[in-house]
């Protein structure tokens, strides 16, 4: 679909974006191969000169051109062409940004690994690892949690991003990651009540009475965000396809989610709820 893309051209806007598209002009290539664009010359030489950029910053793999240039409601477009350098990123804090705050823990999973990163263990190897990804994917990572990773490591995090966010919200779907997961038919099973609230509860039952099964279950939940984000990334990116004429051509395919590598301690998890 990025291939297709002209909306974000100086002075093409979405109903431009359709004219070309409905003349047969569908791909970047397609208009630096002619002169007969339905457009004024002025801004047919716009298009055909942001083509030949864009086809250059794809060829060199740069997703943070597109990040700058893409108007934001159109961001989602980036996934399929970056899929290979994506970050599906979510952290867990003792709290909402206040002084004192601190995260707990970071999951980080790339379509293939899963990695963890634990506060007092190895939580500043993530300042150097999420450097190696050009993408990363995040619900409310906007507002949330990118600035605080920039806050509390001190590190710029300039890649591009894509925050599910406001991506499912463009297609009716609100009320947090959870509830959108919800509203689509994703089950979390036995984590199914387990929000940011209880995660700083699990947090604090390992820090203080050394439970291992509250950091396990903790990890756990992480990881069901972080993996989740594929799930919903793709199906978002279907459903946006059908507002335009690719849906065919460009339809991905449901991901296999991966095992989630740490353990529910249903134990902890009722006793934190006062069963």
């Amino acid at each position: 679909m990025l291939e297709e893309t002209f909306c974000h051209v100086a002075g093409i806007g979405s109903k431009g974006e359709e004219r070309l598209w409905g003349k047969g002009f569908c791909s970047w290539q397609s208009v630096c191969e002619t002169e007969a664009l339905p457009l004024s010359p002025q801004q047919a030489e716009a298009v055909r000169q942001e083509a030949r950029v864009s086809l250059q910053h794809l060829e060199r793999d740069n997703p943070l051109y597109f990040d700058t240039c893409l108007p934001s409601n159109q961001l989602w477009r980036m996934f399929p062409s970056f899929r290979h350098q994506v970050a599906y990123l979510d952290i867990e804090t003792t709290g909402l940004g206040a002084p004192g705050d601190y995260i707990t823990t970071i999951v980080v999973y790339d379509g293939e690994k899963i990695f963890s990163y634990i506060q007092g263990q190895n939580l500043d190897d993530f300042r150097h690892d999420i450097q190696q990804y050009g993408l990363l994917i995040t619900y409310n990572g906007m507002t949330f949690d990118l600035p605080f990773i920039r806050r509390y490591f001190g590190i710029p995090v300039r890649q591009a991003h894509i925050d599910l966010r406001y991506v499912l919200a463009s297609l009716g779907y609100k009320g947090g990651l959870k509830g959108c997961e919800k509203q689509l038919g994703i089950d979390r099973k036995e984590l199914v009540d387990v929000d940011g609230f209880f995660a700083v509860q699990l947090w604090w039952d390992y820090l203080n009475g050394e439970n291992e099964g509250a950091l396990q279950t903790l990890l756990a939940y992480n990881t069901v965000d972080v993996i989740d984000l594929e799930l919903l990334m793709v199906m978002a990116y279907n459903m946006k396809l059908k507002d335009t004429p690719f849906e065919r051509l460009h339809m991905l395919s449901m991901p296999v989610l991966p095992t989630v590598p740490f353990e529910v301690d249903m134990e902890t998890v009722n006793r934190l709820r006062g069963w």
